[in-house]
Order: C-alpha cells, then sequence, then structure tokens
C-alpha cells in the first residue's frame, strides 16, 4: 500500500482521497486488507481519531468493511452511491447544509428513543465513560471534536440496528466534516459551550440510563437544536 505524504492541512480528507483513489484505480483490490489503524496513522503521519475518521467515511459510502477488532477490507471497486460521495463537497453554506443538520436532527431523535429502549449495560457503560471524558476535555478543540463524535457512534450502536448505524455515518460524518472549523472554534474550543455541551450529553445519557425513550429524544433534539442555532451564525 503506496501512501504519499500528507500537505494539505486538512489530513482528513486527504487520507480519504488516496484511499479512495486506490480503490477505484484498481491499485487495492475487492477482497485486500487494509493495514492496522495503528500501522496506517503512522505512516500517514496523523493521529489514531483522524484515521478511524477517515476509514470510516470511505465504510460510509460502502467502499470498505470494518470489522470488529478494526480490520478493514475492500468490499467493491466505487461508492455505493455518488449521492453520497456528492456531500464530500458540501461547503459552509445555503439551504443544504441546513437541511443536512435538519436530516441529522430527525435521525437522531430518533435514535435516542430507539437507544433508551435496547441500549445493553455495555452501551451504557460506553456512553458514561465518554460523558465523563467530556467533562475533563472541557476547552481542548481535539479532544472535544473526538469524543462529540464517539458519543453520537456510540448511541447509534445502541440502537443494534444495523441500517440505523450506516445512515447515521453518512450523514453525522459529511455533517461534521462541512462544519468542522465552526465545531472547534466557536464550540470545542469555548469552554462554557463546551461545559454546557457536556451537560446536554449527560442529559441524553442520564434519559437513555433510565429507558426513557421520549425523555431521550427530547433531550438530543434540544442539543442538537443548540448546536444547529451555532452553526445557523456561520451558514451564508
Amino acid at each position: 500500500m503506496e501512501i504519499e505524504k500528507l500537505e494539505r492541512r486538512n489530513h482528513y480528507e486527504e487520507i480519504t482521497e488516496q484511499i479512495r483513489g486506490m480503490i477505484t484505480s484498481g491499485k487495492l483490490k475487492v477482497g485486500d486488507k487494509l493495514p492496522s489503524t495503528k500501522e496506517m496513522s503512522e505512516r500517514f503521519g496523523v493521529g489514531r481519531s483522524t484515521m478511524r475518521e477517515a476509514l470510516s467515511a470511505l465504510k460510509a459510502v460502502g467502499l470498505l468493511e470494518i470489522r470488529q477488532g478494526g480490520v478493514c477490507r475492500v468490499i467493491r471497486e466505487q461508492p455505493l452511491s455518488e449521492a453520497a460521495g456528492a456531500l464530500d463537497a458540501l461547503q459552509l453554506q445555503g439551504s443544504t447544509l441546513l437541511e443536512l443538520l435538519e436530516a441529522r436532527q430527525s435521525l437522531e431523535s430518533s435514535n435516542a428513543a430507539i437507544a433508551a429502549r435496547k441500549r445493553t449495560e455495555a452501551d451504557l457503560a460506553n456512553l458514561k465513560a465518554i460523558v465523563d471524558q467530556m467533562q475533563e476535555a472541557a476547552g481542548n478543540d481535539a479532544e472535544g471534536e473526538r469524543l462529540d463524535l464517539a458519543f453520537h457512534q456510540g448511541l447509534a450502536h445502541a440502537t443494534h440496528n444495523s441500517i440505523i448505524v450506516q445512515l447515521f455515518e453518512t450523514i453525522m460524518l459529511q455533517t461534521a466534516n462541512a462544519i468542522r472549523d465552526v465545531r472547534r472554534v466557536e464550540i470545542y474550543a469555548n469552554r462554557d459551550i463546551a461545559q454546557q455541551l457536556y451537560r446536554e450529553h449527560s442529559a441524553i445519557y442520564e434519559a437513555i440510563a433510565a429507558g426513557e425513550p421520549q425523555l431521550a429524544s427530547e433531550a438530543m433534539r434540544e442539543h442538537l437544536q443548540h448546536v444547529e442555532e451555532i452553526v445557523h451564525k456561520h451558514v451564508r
């Protein structure tokens, strides 16, 4: 697996483009196993969270399969949908982004309700650990962003519905990419806002732990409306 040195600032996008290009050009073929996340992050010179984000984006468009333990294998030569690929070019402007945020709110409010009914003790332990780390990471933009994604991914997995997980990965990862700068500067680097988001995530967790679908859905909706209000200020 030949890897080029990263030059652009947005390493997540460049890694995705490099691996996607290897697959569509045939350098990586269906059935090929990728190196471990640890090895690839070292070779690209990025953190494991950035590497996992790029791999998850490739999974979301149907190019990779990520098995338990982080084993990645090529499963298609072309993306499942050009519509999903088109989201890669989404800019922080106009109604398209607002529609994406609206779709995320609808999906994740439903996810929270389902998770409140179907979560396991292991799911709760995972979500609780992430929420606790959020409190400690307030003001750390990179860590705050990583934990936010981990919480919402963990919640999607707590639905125990593979279709919901795929929908989440397509919508959430593309949304995160589109509003990355706003998320880091306006949300995670601001200690007061980060503390508020910790309280919102904590409320979502508590509702899920209590097995209260309606309460969980409402807590998620309030949280995402807060995030959307921040993003709206920067949409042009």
